[in-house]
């Protein structure tokens, strides 16, 4: 049986949102765990953990689309400011690190290296990748765009201008990018609006390959 919702459950009524809309919670689909990194106007490094992106690309170019970031946020100022960042795809044994640059959110610190990451200049651009990531998207900033009717939130267009990449995260046969060791996605508190009772929590997930299609 399918149940429709179109206007916010009654159980989630006086649910707090942080936000977001009630649907990210009823859908929950999960959203690639990345850390935007870039220089702040001090000279120190910007490190803010991120979900709700999506990537995609056509014959002239490959594009990241940042769909919630907040623009009172230092992530945000420095990427207006310097227009070029990197996304850096962590696993999970550096997952807890990655989480520290929330608490470690100060203008006046170097993020990476006060969350025990470490730093190393990026490629194309001047903006810190982070070393212990397996794979660094350098980006260049393009456009944003507002929610409906939202201030806060907006969504970011970041065309990607170099790919950093561990060898054995390139080989699927001998590694990989998917299973434990590859990577993670946010998954943004599932609710069940029918037995919801006014607690929930994120989730953490790995990707497992469902099915080979084939060579092409």
């Amino acid at each position: 049986m399918k149940r429709d919702y179109s206007e916010v459950p009654e159980s989630m009524r006086n649910m707090e949102t942080y936000g977001f809309s009630w649907m990210d919670f009823v859908t929950a689909i999960p959203s690639p765990l990345l850390i935007v990194t870039s220089y702040k106007s001090n000279g120190k490094a910007n490190a803010c953990l991120q979900s709700w992106a999506t990537f995609s690309g056509d014959a002239d170019g490959f594009y990241a689309i940042l769909s919630s970031v907040n623009r009172q946020g230092h992530m945000y100022e420095t990427l207006k400011e310097k227009g070029v960042a990197v996304l850096n795809f962590p696993n999970a044994d550096i997952y807890d690190k990655c989480l520290a640059t929330i608490a470690n959110n100060r203008f006046e610190l170097d993020e990476i290296e006060a969350s025990g990451l470490s730093l190393e200049a990026a490629r194309n651009i001047d903006a810190p990748r982070i070393k212990e990531c397996f794979l660094n998207l350098e980006c260049q900033y393009l456009w944003e765009h507002k929610m409906k009717s939202n201030d806060k939130n907006i969504v970011i267009c970041l065309e990607i201008v170099n790919i950093a990449a561990e060898d054995r995260y390139l080989d699927e046969l001998r590694h990989g990018r998917y299973g434990e060791n590859g990577l993670l996605y946010n998954i943004h508190y599932p609710v069940n609006p029918e037995e919801f009772k006014g607690k929930s929590g994120d989730s953490i997930a790995i990707l497992k390959k469902f099915k080979n299609m084939g060579e092409y």
